[in-house]
């Protein structure tokens, strides 16, 4: 635990103006990012006697062993510049709201000629208009079925669309009359954009002008007698209201606004968000965070304000977004809202009205979310928080390991030997630090084995040496070990985050038993790692192994600590399975071109495509060679003597006739891409 004092800055090298500032730990990782109007005497908030912190910040300010800020103009700057740092470093002790699950939208794709209506998830695409989220995927497509109907736009995928434009026949959809088949010509290019255009001004709100239009024209053809136009215009009416009816109507029919409610306690706090377009309630959504830090309601609310809107732009952002509490200052969030928008955000509290009746219907649902999620025990800070100290005391550790990294060996019967490593944070998996190793038998430039057969304990102890030589050479480039070193020369990158096996864990489990344990620390020991705690989970009875010890450790089934050893023990078997079936299924899919060196996809493509089969190219000499498009003669001259001294394929034999077919077929991207499962092979996965 690091003193303040020891790292706290000399009086008058502050600037009394508004900025940006990052905490480090001693492994120069940034835990916390903040801002302020005045960074002087926000910062000497930090620097007070440790018994008048709040715990959350005097945990920080322990654990921290540096501070450096950036100074900038405005204090909307200061709001854009920490959001950006926020996504950059991923701080641990700033709030972070995770999704409670990945909600669809209804998306019409304008960037596309013939734009197409379809749900999407994920990460908003550029050119896509979207509406929602919604709640479930068919509530997008209960609404989609009924607005067909009157706005037939495009719903297939492209490979349809494709295969329709080429057989000259629409797909069931243009048959019954829900799509207008712009794939056959029968409306074209610019009818169709202005369909879609309409259907998304529908699903924005503008419906009541879209109505009354169908309704006049559903009078005059009535009048004239065209009657089974005017049954059809009805029934179109009909479908549009009953498509409206799914969105209840809450607020009046200009008002486009979001609604953030919040519900918290000491350690969590809930996030719900209604999104009201054309005064209906076009889409839900909520998250979750855990309060790392000392903040207020306030607080919460220009989180998740930046999170809402961080990636946004246009009328994504809605004119008004009523909150519970203000942030404090309220004016550069509200700034920075009216510049993300183009024009002004109302940012306020509902007083009273249809707006605050809606806002406790909101506030109710953030309540119930917050109780559904203490239910979830994985996600608990309270219970991961009891699982870490589980650990701590059973394997007689100084402090809860808060980076736990697992290891994990996968072969099939000794072939395409891998290794694993995930890494888990405060008893959360972090994927972007996990790591997959190929076992080589050697550690460095030292050959210590062949690296083939069922010999986990060799690959164990050079999967760990491997990991822990880098840590020392990342240490060793960067001089942290240096007598005398400052912070700015301890930077492994320009941005200052550390380099991928810069940062130790402390405690490395293995999956296996007290041999695997005895060869992890072995590594350990020879490179002179003696800060890090080793243990092994073994599958047969979930027994804690530890170094030199004759007998387990033995956690009771109910124990916390034991659950988040076998979710950590699972996950690194998982991601070890899957890199060695991939693995595997490349080397069966392998042909000779794969053993020319140097030589790409997209060239051994252009050699098949312009050869036709790999016995044709064979045979062909070096100048035939060098016509291929991107293919030098030295190129030509390697690819030439790699075939030459490659066996030639068996023939290959017609199971049904059992004749012996002489030429080879071509090979097509589709052969090239067929499943390992072609070639049989017996074995057991490990």
């Amino acid at each position: 635990m690091a003193d303040p004092s020891t790292y706290r800055p000399k009086p008058g090298q502050i600037p009394d103006s508004p900025g940006v500032y990052k905490f480090r730990d001693e492994h120069r990782r940034v835990i916390y990012v903040g801002k302020a109007k005045s960074l002087r005497q926000r910062l000497a908030n930090y620097f007070q006697d440790l018994a008048s912190l709040h715990p959350r910040t005097r945990s920080m300010v322990t654990t921290a062993s540096s501070v450096e800020w950036t100074v900038v103009t405005t204090e909307v700057e200061a709001l854009q510049l920490e959001y950006t740092w926020i996504k950059e470093f991923d701080p641990r002790f700033n709030v972070k709201y995770r999704d409670d699950k990945s909600y669809p939208y209804l998306a019409v794709t304008l960037n596309e000629d013939y734009p197409r209506v379809q749900v999407m998830r994920g990460a908003k695409k550029k050119g896509v208009r979207y509406f929602g989220p919604y709640g479930h995927a068919w509530a997008i497509r209960e609404t989609v079925d009924l607005m067909l109907r009157v706005f037939p736009v495009r719903t297939c995928s492209a490979g349809v669309f494709k295969n329709a434009a080429r057989t000259g026949r629409p797909c069931l959809l243009g048959y019954i009359g829900k799509c207008s088949a712009p794939c056959v010509g029968r409306i074209s290019a610019e009818d169709h954009r202005e369909l879609a255009e309409d259907f998304c001004d529908f699903m924005a709100g503008r419906t009541g002008a879209y109505l009354r239009r169908l309704e006049k024209e559903m009078a005059a053809a009535a009048d004239e007698m065209e009657y089974e136009r005017a049954a059809r215009l009805r029934d179109d009416i009909e479908a549009l209201r009953r498509a409206m009816e799914k969105s209840a109507v809450v607020l009046a029919d200009d008002t486009d606004a979001d609604l953030i409610a919040l519900a918290e306690d000491e350690l969590e706090a809930a996030v719900q968000i209604f999104h009201v377009r054309g005064g209906r309630v076009r889409g839900q959504r909520g998250w979750v965070t855990d309060k790392v830090e000392a903040v207020t309601t306030g607080d919460l609310v220009e989180h998740a304000v930046q999170q809402l809107y961080g990636e946004e732009s246009g009328d994504a952002v809605p004119k008004e977004v009523l909150v519970p509490a203000l942030p404090d200052p309220v004016a550069p969030v509200q700034a920075w809202l009216a510049e993300r928008r183009g024009s002004g955000v109302d940012l306020r509290v509902p007083q009273r009205g249809d707006k605050r009746a809606l806002m406790e219907t909101v506030q109710r649902n953030a309540q119930q979310a917050l109780v559904l999620h203490k239910t979830k025990r994985a996600s608990d800070l309270t219970t991961r928080s009891r699982a870490l100290e589980e650990i701590a005391a059973a394997l007689d550790l100084d402090s809860a390991p808060l980076r736990i990294e697992c290891f994990d060996i996968s072969h099939l019967q000794g072939d395409d030997v891998v290794a694993s490593m995930v890494v888990f944070e405060d008893g959360l998996a972090r994927k972007s630090e996990y790591r997959r190793f190929q076992i080589k038998g050697r550690v460095g430039d030292t050959q210590v084995w062949h690296g083939e057969g069922q010999d986990d304990v060799r690959s164990m102890h050079e999967v760990i040496a491997r990991r822990f030589k880098r840590y020392i050479a990342e240490k060793e480039k960067t001089g942290e070990w240096a007598e005398e070193t400052t912070p700015e020369e301890a930077l492994t990158e320009e941005d200052g985050r550390p380099k991928r096996f810069a940062y130790p864990p402390q405690l490395v489990v293995v999956d296996g038993g007290k041999p695997q344990v005895a060869a992890a620390k072995r590594a350990m020991d020879e490179l002179g790692i003696d800060d890090v705690a080793v243990c092994g989970l073994a599958k047969r009875l979930e027994e804690v192994w530890l170094p030199d010890e004759d007998d387990p450790v033995v956690l009771p089934r109910s124990s916390e600590g034991l659950y988040l050893l076998q979710r950590v023990r699972d996950e690194a078997h998982r991601f070890a399975i899957a890199y060695q079936r991939k693995k595997r299924a490349k080397r069966f899919r392998a042909g000779p071109l794969d053993a020319v060196p140097g030589l790409g996809e997209t060239r051994k493509q252009a050699l098949i495509k312009h050869f036709g089969s790999v016995k044709k190219l064979r045979s062909a000499t070096i100048e035939q060679i060098c016509e291929v498009p991107g293919i030098g003669r030295k190129t030509a001259e390697t690819i030439a003597a790699a075939l030459a001294g490659a066996a030639p394929a068996a023939p290959a034999v017609n199971t049904a006739t059992g004749e012996i077919i002489e030429e080879e077929a071509p090979v097509t991207a589709e052969a090239a891409e067929a499943p390992a499962g072609a070639v049989e092979r017996r074995g057991q996965e490990t």
